[in-house]
């Protein structure tokens, strides 16, 4: 029992590193342009499959350190502010999706929707809120207008590619460990 337990944690491990790795490369894709990465959120995807296939402890620690790693390692996003609050909102992504997806209906598809608007939700409020709380202390200020905008309409192209990518891909890989137990 122990070591079934201990194998587990090993995979959930060594996947969490994997989905690292995956958000520390995938904004390559985006060519490291601001603009086109604030669209496409490509370290949202994999902080939020980390949350869904590993649970959310581990959605949390992935979804903290990608953005500060990744300001360390190449520059981008840049340290203070924008890997800070990027650290906050992934961090919640991956911890609700992961709380929220493995509590729940797993067998059923749309709770993996009701898991990521929640987690999606939850994850822009806390941006918005750190975002504003950093600005503020460098004496900007960040409107709600800007909050809607940014979190909201600017990032339409990244939800909507999480809202098809995120379920085909749990999809695939539930019935890739389901053929593996036959």
């Amino acid at each position: 029992m122990k070591m079934e337990k201990n194998k587990k944690q090993l995979n959930r491990l060594v996947l969490s590193a994997v989905f690292l790795a995956l958000g520390m490369i995938l904004p390559f894709f985006t060519m490291q342009i601001k603009e086109i990465g604030d669209s496409l959120l490509p370290m949202h995807i994999p902080v939020m499959l980390c949350g869904i296939m590993c649970g959310g402890g581990y959605g949390f620690i992935v979804g903290a350190v990608l953005p500060i790693i990744r300001a360390f390692v190449f520059g981008m996003p840049p340290l203070y502010p924008n890997a800070l609050w990027m650290s906050a909102e992934l961090l919640t992504y991956g911890c609700v999706v992961g709380v929220l997806y493995n509590r729940g209906l797993k067998k059923y598809l749309w709770w993996l929707y009701v898991s990521l608007i929640l987690s999606m939700l939850s994850g822009r409020i806390v941006w918005g809120i750190a975002k504003a709380l950093l600005l503020s202390s460098s004496g900007k200020i960040f409107t709600f207008g800007a909050f809607i905008a940014g979190g909201f309409i600017d990032s339409l192209p990244g939800i909507i590619l999480q809202f098809l990518l995120i379920p085909l891909i749990v999809i695939l890989m539930n019935s890739y460990q389901n053929s593996k137990k036959c």
